[in-house]
C-alpha cells in the first residue's frame, strides 16, 4: 500500500471514530436531558397533588361553614321568643365568622390560582347565605316588636290592674322571656280532676264556647274559690300564701268541652297558708 492510501486510510478512520464520539456524546447528553426532565415532572406532579390535596380540604371547610351558617340561619327563624340583644350578638357572631372564611378563601385563591372560579362560587354563596341570615334577624326583630305592641293591661275579675295579658302562645313566649314572673300553661276538660299548678288546684266547670264564657273552681290555701262565668282574656286574679299574694289566671283558648291558658305568678311565691 503506497503511503498515500494509508494517509487517506488513517484519515477515513479519525473521521468515523469522532463520528461515533459525537453520536455517543449527543446520546448521553439526551439521556441526561430525558432524566432531568422526568424529575421536573415528578416535582411537577407532586405540587399538583398538594394543591389538589389544599383544594379538597378548602371544599370541606366551606362545606361545614355553609352548613354551619344554615343551621343558624334556621335557628334564628324560629327563635322568636330571644331577646333582641341576643339576636344581635348571634348575627355580629355569624358575620365575624363569615369574615374570617372570606380570609382564608382569598388566601388559598392566591396559592391555588387554577382553582379560583370554584372558590369564587362558593364564596357568592356563603355571603348569599349570611344574607338570608340578615333578613331573618330583621324579620325576627320586627315581629318581636310587634308582638310587644299588642301586650296590654287590663284590670282583673278582683279590681286589680293586671300585668301584661297575653293572648296566645306567642305572646306568651315574650312574657316568659321578660322574667317578671312565673308561667304555668294549662288545659282543663269538663269533667276531670282538679289539676295541680304551682302551689293550687283548678278545675273547670262549665263552657259555654258561643258566648266564650266558662266557670272553674279555685283549690287554695284549703279554700275553694268559684269564678263564674269568665270571659276569654279575662285576668281571673286570687290571692294565696302564708304571706298573701296575687295570683292570675288567663283563658285565651275556649273550645266545646275545653279551655287553654295559662297561670301567673310572683316570683319566689311564699309557701301556702296552712304550711
Amino acid at each position: 500500500m503506497s503511503e498515500e492510501g494509508y494517509v487517506e486510510q488513517r484519515s477515513m478512520s479519525g473521521a468515523f471514530i469522532a463520528v461515533v464520539a459525537v453520536a455517543l456524546l449527543a446520546a448521553l447528553g439526551s439521556l441526561v436531558w430525558c432524566y432531568g426532565l422526568q424529575n421536573h415532572l415528578k416535582v411537577a406532579e407532586q405540587k399538583l397533588a398538594t394543591a389538589d390535596k389544599k383544594n379538597a380540604d378548602l371544599a370541606e371547610e366551606l362545606d361545614a361553614t355553609n352548613a354551619r351558617l344554615r343551621a343558624t340561619s334556621e335557628t334564628l327563624g324560629q327563635s322568636v321568643g330571644i331577646a333582641q340583644k341576643q339576636i344581635e350578638t348571634r348575627a355580629q357572631s355569624i358575620l365575624a365568622a363569615q369574615a374570617a372564611a372570606t380570609t382564608r378563601l382569598e388566601q388559598e385563591q392566591a396559592a391555588n390560582k387554577k382553582q379560583i372560579g370554584a372558590v369564587s362560587n362558593d364564596v357568592a354563596s356563603v355571603k348569599t347565605d349570611v344574607g338570608g341570615v340578615k333578613t331573618d334577624v330583621a324579620t325576627t326583630r320586627s315581629d318581636l316588636e310587634a308582638t310587644k305592641s299588642q301586650l296590654n293591661r287590663v284590670v282583673g275579675d278582683a279590681g286589680v290592674m293586671s300585668g301584661l295579658i297575653a293572648t296566645n302562645h306567642s305572646e306568651l313566649e315574650i312574657l316568659k322571656h321578660k322574667g317578671d314572673r312565673n308561667y304555668f300553661e294549662f288545659t282543663l276538660k269538663k269533667g276531670e280532676k282538679p289539676l295541680l299548678l304551682s302551689t293550687i288546684k283548678i278545675q273547670l266547670k262549665k263552657v259555654n264556647q258561643k258566648h266564650s264564657r266558662y266557670t272553674l273552681n279555685v283549690s287554695a290555701d284549703d279554700r275553694n274559690i268559684e269564678k263564674k262565668d269568665k270571659n276569654l282574656d279575662e285576668p281571673v286574679q286570687f290571692y294565696t300564701g302564708k304571706t298573701p299574694v296575687l295570683y292570675e289566671l288567663v283563658v285565651n283558648d275556649i273550645q266545646k268541652n275545653s279551655v287553654s291558658g295559662y297561670l301567673s305568678t310572683p316570683k319566689g311565691p311564699g309557701q301556702p297558708a296552712g304550711q
